[in-house]
């Protein structure tokens, strides 16, 4: 029995792990010839790993160009920016100074005529950053527009901030100005202090 054993493993070895076909890689060691893979395997592991490793460089360095592209870029836009703010009028410079953490003081309402902006004591400028404390709602204006008397809180609960809807009760006038929160309403025709209105709950909302 045991020589039968061995004539079968020495067929088995003389099939398949001679030389030459270990050489030509057409198949692959059993485990019992050599305890592993095939030398080609091995050849052919090694090659991939090759491979990956310079794939990686390759990245790495298109990487690197990348980045460096990109700082080059940053560096080109800063130049110009400096140079719009250099040219930029001293009355755009004013404006923004102007409006930076101001709210007007007085409050004002005006009609079409009146241009908006901040308010104060000797700048007369209609408020359009107006809200309501009471509602919690942007009040709308709508230049050269009068609301209809038929209007009543139902209507502006129901409709407000929709201009399509709000339209319906909106009748032209030249040089009026229709005002509506979702609580309150009022057309104006000239400069009007907001304090001298005490039924209105509106502030200036600009910080």
């Amino acid at each position: 029995m045991a020589e039968d054993l061995d004539d079968l493993l020495d067929e088995v070895e003389s099939k398949f792990c001679t030389p030459d076909l270990l050489r030509r890689g057409v198949v692959e060691q059993p485990k019992g010839c050599d305890g592993g893979t095939h030398s080609s395997d091995r050849n052919q592991a090694e090659a991939k790993e090759n491979l990956r490793s310079t794939e990686t460089f390759e990245k790495e360095d298109d990487l690197d160009s990348l980045i460096n592209e990109i700082f080059e870029e940053s560096n080109l836009d800063k130049k110009p920016s400096k140079l719009k703010s250099k040219s930029s009028g001293n009355t755009s410079v004013r404006a923004s100074i102007q409006g930076l953490g101001k709210s007007c003081s007085p409050v004002y309402l005006g009609g079409s005529s009146i241009p908006c902006g901040i308010g104060t004591n000797i700048s007369w400028r209609a408020c359009d950053h107006l809200r309501c404390i009471a509602c919690d709602f942007l009040v709308v204006s709508y230049d050269d527009y009068m609301w209809d008397k038929s209007c009543d809180y139902l209507f502006f609960r129901n409709n407000m901030p929709e201009f399509h809807k709000l339209k319906a009760k909106l009748v032209k006038k030249k040089g009026t100005r229709a005002y509506a929160c979702q609580c309150s309403w009022r057309t104006i025709e000239e400069v009007t202090d907001l304090q001298t209105d005490h039924q209105l709950r509106w502030v200036c909302g600009k910080h």
